[in-house]
C-alpha cells in the first residue's frame, strides 16, 4: 500500500503575510521620501514654468496691443500723408494757375506795350512821311508854280504859305472825299 503523501499547504492569497507588511512599509517610507524631497522641487518647476508661461502670454498681449497701437498710429500718420499731399497738390495747382495769370498778364501786357510801342513807332513814320512829303511836294508845288505863273518863288516865308495852302486844300479835299 502505499501511503498517503501530504501536499504542502498551499497558502491563501487573500490572508497577508508578513511579505505585505514588508513590502507595504518600504512602499509606504519611498512615498514619504518622494512626497517630502521629489514633489516639491517638481511641484516648483512646473509652477515657475506655468508662471513663465503666463508671463509669456501677458508679454504676449502687450506686444500684440503695442503692435496694434503702432499699426493704427501708422495708418493715421499715412492718412496725414496723404491729406498733407492732396494741400499740397491743391496748393501746387493754385499756384500754378496764379503763375499762369501772372503770365498771361504779363504777356498781355507786353503785347499792349508792343502794339503802343508799334503804333507809336507808326506815328512817328507817318509824320516823318508827311514832313518829307510837305518839303517835297513844296519843292514840287513851288517849282510847278513857278512854271505856271512864270515867275520865281525862291522867297522861303512865301513858298512856305503856298505849300500849307494847297496841302490844306488838299486835306480838305480828301476829308470831303471820305
Amino acid at each position: 500500500m502505499t501511503t498517503p503523501q501530504l501536499l504542502p499547504l498551499e497558502s491563501n492569497f487573500l490572508v497577508p503575510n508578513a511579505t505585505f507588511f514588508v513590502e507595504l512599509i518600504a512602499f509606504v517610507i519611498m512615498f514619504i521620501i518622494l512626497a517630502k524631497y521629489v514633489a516639491p522641487p517638481i511641484n516648483r518647476a512646473m509652477t515657475g514654468r506655468q508662471e513663465a508661461i503666463r508671463q509669456q502670454f501677458a508679454e504676449l498681449d502687450q506686444a500684440k496691443e503695442e503692435a496694434n497701437s503702432a499699426k493704427d498710429e501708422f495708418q493715421s500718420q499715412i492718412e496725414e500723408a496723404r491729406h498733407e499731399a492732396a494741400r499740397i497738390r491743391e496748393d501746387a495747382r493754385e499756384q500754378g494757375a496764379a503763375i499762369i495769370a501772372e503770365m498771361r498778364e504779363s504777356a498781355q501786357s507786353e503785347a499792349a506795350r508792343i502794339v503802343e510801342h508799334g503804333k507809336a513807332q507808326i506815328e512817328a513814320e507817318r509824320q516823318a512821311a508827311v514832313a518829307s512829303l510837305r518839303t517835297e511836294v513844296g519843292t514840287l508845288a513851288t517849282n510847278l508854280a513857278g512854271r505856271i505863273v512864270g515867275e520865281s518863288l525862291d522867297d522861303d516865308a512865301r513858298q512856305g504859305r503856298v505849300v500849307e495852302r494847297f496841302l490844306a486844300d488838299l486835306e480838305s479835299g480828301t476829308a470831303g472825299a471820305n
